[in-house]
């Protein structure tokens, strides 16, 4: 039942809080876990499945968030000027809602899988069905993000003070309880393997557990309808705002000949039309957002995390211990550190500042959270370094490469062009790849000299066997040119026997190896895995520990011999290393990325907020979420533009990029005067308020001085009739 009294008052209370808060509370933790969620993985699932290269991943990832920070405005219009907060959150929802059901569709494989080879035939059915998933999501996420703690807010009567601040406070705990756990569990399935013809990397299961989410976050939205308070719309600052400032701009184009004088400020053209009140307020609204102008650039950097660190953990050793990492998990440090690093520098390090004697002002910490940030990118660049000295050098277009593998029993000398005579041990392969500019070369072997021509690809790596009688066919392999993806191993077995042998693991059947001869390559995960080599009735258990992202060659020998020590015959040739760089190494640039955030984002807000007047919130808000979309486009412009080679020189100029923005920030920041807007406000309040008075006074003189003439004009009658 409604109370009269106060229309908020919808249901029940529940220990001093309305009973429908806690649907909202439950619809927003939902919904933040299926956005961050997908999130997490996509940038991976652009790169693996729908098999794009790192730059357009980057680039379709950043559009697409852009996109998530400009639709909240577009929501807030809908809801204030249209349908209201709860009609808005409703159908945008369902909006969000198909979308994600789309990606979790998008990423099955076995719907054009017609060769049931593990690869979609037609890709691009999945990636039409992707990219209108994550716009129905940007529209989603974007349209209601306005409304749900401003439509929690209203649940709350007016003597609710205490309680609506504990709500916002546990609104936004579930925001990022949300994206905590989603950061953690979406990337383990992620890593998982299913499919119906085919067993493959599970990014079905990664986008349809925070489907499920959002269909969860839907329903106990609605279930809580009835207990709602809705309050219809009554139209959009930000309209108002921008018709003020339209207008302004307009008259002072049509007043623009010097004939006209001139006035203090802009928006004061706009006093034909509109209040003084209000332009006053729009005047100390552009003030705050004309220091905005600099901050895209921060978020440039900030929401690469979710893309390049991702990719560039890719590369990286996950191995913790015995806990293994998923490179799209490292993102969980960031709401770990937010959680832990707010309390810190609200209750330690700003009050010690303070203590030191230095004015810590809002724009000074947000100067120095740009700062942090650089210095992140800086410490990636560090990682970057490390990360290309492991990794292998291919050839390029116009060169060969080759490795030498020994199969006799004896040591053989190689004579390669170019290169000092090379001594090989029985069932031993060079240390390295030898580089070639010729397609064609002459190798000599043993003594007495076997010469043979050999032929080789260009861009191509290639292993020459060498076969223990000189004289029979000399084989030439196909290596691997490019680091195998998504943390996997390659493998391949080499037989040197002169008998057939069947490898098998239990994820993979390498099928029989004919004598003398090799395998094709096989996808191996990291961890144990244990192979079966079986030759009539003999057979033999070989354990190996994989890392991530390493190519290994197995050569069984001739005088291989079955049994419980077999193990210790077969030689293992690293073609590729495997990543060794560890994934700890990322850890400092998510702190100071997380520290930046705290000091620029946090700050950021509270300084706006202080800024502003009291109506003009949602348009700071607005002009707050434009920013980070700006800085999204940023990183589509610079990469575009540098082409840089070398990564680590992307992040680097993207860290120089912002210490420039950051000195002209502090700048700005420097000339900036701190004001109050409600003691502005007080002051146009008491003019509106002496203006009246004044107006009243001219209108009581007025009225007695119609009085005064009127009896004056009857007196001059009453003596003109006397006479």
């Amino acid at each position: 039942c409604i109370d009269k009294e106060d229309p908020k008052k919808q249901g029940k209370d529940v220990c001093g809080y309305p009973l429908s808060i806690f649907f909202i509370v439950v619809n927003e933790f939902c919904e933040r876990f299926s956005y961050y969620g997908m999130r997490a993985v996509l940038v991976l699932y652009f790169k693996y499945f729908l098999q794009w290269d790192e730059d357009l991943a980057t680039s379709i990832y950043h559009t697409f968030v852009a996109l998530c920070y400009l639709t909240p405005i577009l929501g807030a219009i809908v809801a204030d000027s249209w349908l209201g907060k709860f009609k808005t959150i409703i159908y945008l929802s369902i909006v969000y809602t198909i979308g994600q059901v789309a990606m979790a569709v998008s990423a099955v494989h076995d719907i054009t899988d017609s060769n049931r080879d593990g690869t979609p035939d037609n890709m691009t059915f999945h990636v039409a069905l992707s990219m209108v998933g994550l716009f129905l999501i940007a529209l989603g996420t974007g349209g209601i993000k306005p409304c749900v703690a401003a439509f929690g807010g209203d649940q709350f009567s007016e003597h609710q003070d205490k309680q609506r601040r504990t709500f916002f406070s546990v609104f936004y705990l579930c925001i990022n309880g949300g994206s905590l756990l989603s950061t953690i569990i979406t990337p383990i399935l992620r890593g998982q393997e299913c499919g119906i013809y085919s067993q493959q990397k599970c990014y079905s299961l990664a986008f349809g557990v925070p489907a499920a989410l959002m269909v969860v976050a839907l329903v106990v939205f609605i279930v809580g309808s009835g207990m709602y308070y809705k309050a219809e719309p009554e139209g959009n600052i930000m309209l108002d705002v921008c018709k003020c400032i339209g207008f302004a701009i307009k008259n002072r184009y049509r007043h623009r000949s010097n004939q006209y004088p001139r006035r203090q400020h802009w928006m004061d053209w706009a006093e034909e039309k509109y209040d003084k009140l209000l332009i006053a307020q729009i005047k100390m609204v552009l003030k705050v957002l004309f220091l905005y102008i600099p901050l895209p650039m921060f978020w440039t950097l900030f929401d690469q995390k979710g893309s390049r660190w991702t990719l560039q953990a890719t590369t990286m050793n996950g191995y913790f211990g015995t806990l293994v990492i998923q490179p799209d998990q490292m993102q969980t440090f960031n709401p770990i550190l937010i959680l832990t690093l707010v309390p810190i520098m609200d209750s330690v390090i700003y009050p010690l500042i303070k203590k030191c004697g230095f004015n810590f002002t809002p724009l000074k910490r947000m100067t120095v959270g740009m700062f942090l940030a650089a210095m992140a990118f800086v410490c990636a660049a560090l990682v970057q370094v490390e990360i290309d000295k492991t990794l292998p050098v291919f050839p390029s277009a116009s060169q060969s490469q080759l490795k030498l593998l020994n199969m006799g029993s004896s040591a053989v000398t190689v004579n390669l062009p170019g290169n000092e005579p090379l001594t090989l041990n029985a069932a031993q392969a060079s240390d390295k790849y030898f580089t070639f500019e010729t397609e064609t070369i002459i190798v000599s072997v043993g003594s007495p000299v076997m010469t043979q021509t050999i032929f080789l690809k260009r861009k191509s790596r290639q292993t020459l066997l060498i076969p223990s009688v000189i004289s029979d066919e000399w084989l030439l392999t196909q290596d691997l040119t490019s680091k195998p993806e998504q943390g996997n191993n390659e493998i391949r077995f080499v037989n040197g026997m002169n008998m057939p042998v069947n490898v098998t693991t239990s994820a993979v059947d390498l099928g029989l190896i004919e004598p003398f001869y090799y395998s094709t390559y096989s996808t191996i995960k990291n961890g144990e895995t244990k192979f079966s080599l079986l030759s009539g009735s003999q057979s033999c258990e070989y354990i190996k520990d994989f890392g991530f992202g390493g190519s290994y060659t197995f050569f069984i020998p001739r005088t291989f011999v079955f049994g419980p020590n077999c193990q210790d015959s077969i030689t293992v040739v690293e073609d590729i290393e495997p990543n060794s760089v560890h994934m700890a190494l990322q850890i400092p640039q998510y702190f100071f990325i997380t520290a930046g955030e705290v000091m620029f984002s946090v700050t950021g807000l509270e300084f706006s907020y202080s800024q502003a007047p009291s109506n003009m919130k949602a348009v700071l808000q607005a002009g707050w979420l434009f920013t980070v979309a700006i800085g999204n486009f940023i990183v589509l412009i610079v990469a575009e533009i540098a082409k840089l080679p070398n990564k680590w020189a992307e992040y680097v100029l993207f860290a120089s990029l912002l210490v420039l923005v950051c000195i002209i920030f502090s700048t700005m920041a420097y000339f900036y005067t701190y004001i109050d807007p409600s003691e502005i406000e007080d002051q146009f309040s008491k003019k509106v308020d002496d203006d009246e008075d004044d107006k009243d006074k001219r209108e009581k003189t007025e009225i007695k001085m119609v009085r005064r003439d009127s009896a004056e004009s009857d007196d001059d009658s009453y003596k003109q009739s006397n006479m």
